[in-house]
């Protein structure tokens, strides 16, 4: 059986063993009716949903709808974070009416982070989304959980009467305090666009390991519908990039991951050490190729770095025949994953102070 633990470090043995436990259909069967799908979307790294075609219907048809998501402030922002910013303004783009939740209760009561340091966290989290591409205008809705209305934290409370603790465990595994407080705040956050707007479609972009979330606000959500008529919340689902090491990416272990803010100096020394799909001697690269599948620079390319699908199929070939070398591949990864992140925190020192004029900050930050 696949355990999905939305506060540990993640890695899915097969997305697909996955999908049938737990009832997640294949986005596949939705792409052809997505107008310009995100890149994520036509290359499978956001490879399932639940009740997506109810957004799609929405966009098609001009009426409104919401996208909710948010950031766990527990570290440095780095790649993996930054596939949920890039969602995220696809969705503005698409006329969706924004949520986006910095989760600083969950964040101190489960990862036992100090509270000025969630504060911190968060605001770098929204700076790097704003520097991505994010506007700040009346359709998008930033918060902190500990600094949102009395209206949402009553909501929070209330959802505990719509479940039992045999089914939060049945969801979640062994609980603690903490955990059932963040899993009701996370069922507040997901329903919120509709305790604010009335009954609307909302889509929750996530990573695999969130779903027990869903799953508890899809199940509390159908409880409630004579006091709320709520929506069943909708969700797609992205893969998780592997670590640099070939093992999970895990904000406890930097030699995994790219921040955000990373040094060029460091950024060279992760590449060039990063696990590839390369062979053992270049004779064996040139004559058999090598493997992208399980090449994790080859997914920086596919996740951040080469955007068209053509190019990006090039890679893909030329690698597979052998014509393409990893020295001179991480070489050119670098190069464009340094410009990249020089960019992005060109950007993001101004977005910072924008973020701090937009944001709500919870009392004592």
């Amino acid at each position: 059986m696949v355990k999905l633990d939305p506060w540990g470090s993640a890695q899915i043995e097969s997305y697909e063993r996955l999908m049938r436990e737990f009832g997640i259909l294949p986005f596949s069967d939705v792409l052809n009716k997505v107008v310009d799908p995100h890149p994520y979307m036509r290359r499978g790294i956001i490879y399932g949903h639940r009740d997506f075609e109810r957004i799609l219907d929405a966009m098609k048809k001009g009426k409104g709808y919401a996208m909710m998501t948010g950031f766990m402030p527990s570290g440095k922002p780095h790649l993996g974070h930054k596939m949920v910013m890039n969602q995220i303004v696809w969705y503005q783009k698409r006329k969706a009416i924004l949520y986006v939740c910095v989760a600083d209760i969950e964040a101190y009561t489960v990862r036992r982070i100090d509270r000025n340091k969630c504060v911190n966290f968060g605001l770098e989290y929204l700076s790097y989304l704003v520097a991505s591409g994010l506007e700040l205008d009346d359709n998008t809705v930033i918060y902190f959980q500990s600094a949102k209305n009395a209206g949402y934290h009553a909501f929070s409370k209330l959802a505990a009467r719509k479940v039992t603790f045999n089914e939060l465990e049945a969801i979640y595994g062994t609980l603690t305090p903490g955990k059932i407080v963040s899993a009701l705040t996370q069922v507040a956050d997901i329903l919120l666009p509709q305790l604010e707007h009335g009954p609307i479609p909302t889509v929750v972009p996530v990573g695999s390991d969130q779903d027990p979330h869903i799953r508890l606000t899809r199940d509390i959500a159908s409880r409630f519908k004579a006091e709320y008529r709520f929506i069943l919340p909708s969700s797609t689902y992205h893969k998780f990039q592997t670590g640099l090491d070939g093992g999970k990416m895990s904000s406890s272990k930097p030699s995994s991951y790219i921040a955000l803010n990373e040094r060029e100096e460091e950024i060279r020394k992760k590449i060039m050490n990063a696990f590839t799909g390369g062979r053992v001697t270049l004779e064996e690269q040139k004559r058999l190729g090598g493997n992208p599948e399980i090449c994790t620079v080859f997914e920086l390319f596919a996740y951040h770095l080469e955007m068209d699908d053509k190019a990006l199929e090039e890679i893909y070939r030329s690698c597979k025949e052998g014509r393409r070398l990893c020295g001179p591949c991480k070489k050119e990864c670098i190069e464009k994953l340094v410009e990249m992140l020089h960019t992005l925190n060109e950007k993001k020192e101004e977005a910072m102070e924008r973020v701090k004029e937009f944001v709500v900050l919870p009392d004592g930050a």
